[in-house]
């Protein structure tokens, strides 16, 4: 997954209209940027006090040093403190511009500050943290004073801005799932598939570093159990379809949304409707809140059966899933290929599924159509200049967007040298496309290929680990202006790759810690350390 493209600039307020300079700029930024609302949305007349207001207006530098995706919910809202409001929105979104919820971060809180975007629930890295944290601050806009602004222009003489078909979530289109194959060998502790769809039914092309949005659907054998402990029937109409038809396709059966416990609270008595109200405040009574799901919610409170509508309109929507893409338009033009981990495991004795991981895994058909949209990558691609030297670090399927980037650059004919470093934990039944790669190594496209397992031997040895053995290598092709791309886990992975990186860049470039620091802060500002995390 990675970082979504801001929209361009489009002149949408008129010079006429009764606004500053800066609420205009403002204004057409955002509805520049706002591609995902589900109807054209009429802008508030009394929108919160720090929303309209510009950088000289309300103190704000336009920097977010602290929205980073490797920080703890509670230290991102802390660096944010006397930011503007929808600063300290955007900080408590917990992955940087990842697209899922259809906007970039900004212009998500932008529309939530605006009060034209309503749902606060659509950051789906973010979780329960981000949609209660989100609720504060949009109750603390609630109660700020209206600025006294004039009133905006008639919202239904702007213009409506449609993403083009496969381009948004919100346009999505089919594509043909075409097979699967199991990566791992006997032995291995994981489940990793290399999937590939057809594209060319559709008409979707992609650039390497862009990622996959799937719209997966429930498994029925879980939407069964559900209705079964709702005492319903599964051809019960809700919204116009079938109860289980609006289960599997349109709400969300992972974690129970704090919406589910408040409906609880309202048709149970007693010590249950004060537990269920500890729980939709964030509270954990019992000590097993992290793991309710909507399934065990409904074991939670099993006397407890709510009318199918009114289930189904405290769940959360089905959101789409991201994935990087691991294969190249220009080497094999029409087919797309995903590497992804399957997620299975078990608390209290019931299985749990990764919801899109197992669809791509078992449930989904050779031939079968699935909803599917390119998202587009943001600071996240292979250097303009193609005899640019790259050096790609990406740990278990973080190889996904490299295996891409290679196959690019063997199609495209690029010069630059390339250097792959990847891991996983067993050497012999965990090695993803070992031919692949080791072919690239013979033919000369991959320059150097570093390993690491962390289950071959007594202790355990990361990628990180193998960058501080080869610093000084690794710093010759830095100070020969490679770039250096981390894609993978980011709250582990990822920053102990940057800490490598700066005691790499501290004892072989002879620098301080915070000269070092300072050095890898400056890649990033010129794009020569990119970064696909979540």
């Amino acid at each position: 997954m990675n970082q979504m493209t801001p929209p361009p600039k489009i002149e949408i307020i008129p010079s006429s209209a009764p606004f500053s300079e800066a609420q205009r700029s403002w204004l057409n930024g955002f509805f520049a940027g706002i591609l995902s609302t589900d109807s054209p949305a009429p802008l508030s007349a009394e929108p919160g006090v720090a929303v309209l207001q510009g950088p000289a207006g309300d103190g704000d530098d336009g920097e977010a040093p602290w929205h980073d995706q490797t920080m703890p919910i509670a230290d991102r809202m802390k660096l944010a403190e006397g930011r503007p409001l929808r600063r300290r929105m955007m900080a408590a979104m917990a992955q940087q511009d990842c697209g899922q919820c259809g906007y970039n971060c900004n212009d998500y809180s932008d529309a939530i500050a605006n009060k034209a975007e309503a749902r606060l629930n659509l950051c789906v890295p973010g979780g329960k943290e981000t949609a209660r944290m989100l609720k504060a601050l949009n109750e603390e806009l609630e109660k700020a004073p209206a600025p006294g602004i004039a009133a905006a222009p008639d919202a239904t003489v702007l213009p409506t801005i449609t993403a083009k078909p496969g381009r948004s979530r919100d346009n999505p289109v089919p594509a043909t799932f075409l097979s699967r194959r199991l990566l791992n060998k006997a032995g291995s502790e994981k489940e990793t598939w290399h999937i590939d769809f057809d594209l060319s039914g559709c008409g979707l092309d992609y650039v390497v570093g862009d990622s996959f949005g799937i719209f997966a659907r429930n498994e029925l054998g879980l939407v069964d159990q559900i209705i079964a402990m709702l005492g319903a029937s599964h051809t019960a109409e809700v919204n116009g379809k079938t109860l289980r038809d609006v289960l599997i396709g349109d709400v969300s059966l992972a974690p129970a949304p704090d919406t589910l416990f408040e409906l609880i609270s309202f048709i149970t008595g007693g010590a249950q409707r004060e537990k269920a109200r500890a729980l939709a405040q964030g509270e954990d009574p019992d000590g097993d809140a992290a793991t309710l799901d909507v399934m065990a919610a409904l074991q939670k409170f099993s006397g407890v059966r709510p009318h199918p509508e009114a289930f189904v309109e405290a769940l959360d929507p089905l959101q789409p899933r991201l994935y990087s893409i691991s294969s190249s338009h220009n080497a094999t033009p029409g087919k797309l290929s995903l590497t992804v981990d399957c997620v299975r495991y078990v608390v209290n004795k019931r299985k749990r599924l990764g919801l899109a991981s197992t669809f791509l895994a078992e449930r989904i058909k050779s031939g079968d159509q699935v909803k599917v949209y390119v998202q587009k990558a943001h600071g996240f691609a292979l250097p303009q200049d193609p005899n640019t030297p790259i050096v790609m670090i990406g740990p278990g399927t973080g190889i996904a967007p490299f295996r891409a980037f290679l196959l690019d650059r063997k199609a495209t004919g690029a010069p630059g040298k390339n250097w792959l470093f990847f891991g996983h934990q067993r050497s012999d039944c965990d090695f993803f496309y070992s031919d692949e790669l080791n072919a690239m190594k013979t033919s000369g496209l991959l320059t150097r290929m570093s390993l690491a397992w962390s289950r071959d031997g007594d202790k355990k040895f990361y990628v990180q680990d193998r960058m501080r053995e080869v610093g000084r290598e690794f710093w010759t092709w830095l100070a020969g202006g490679a770039n250096v791309y981390v894609c993978g886990d980011a709250k582990r992975m990822a920053r102990d790759v940057e800490r490598a990186l700066v005691d790499i860049v501290a004892q072989f470039g002879a620098r301080t810690t915070d000269e070092a620091v300072s050095f890898v802060g400056e890649l990033k500002k010129k794009g020569r350390f990119q970064q696909d995390v979540y």
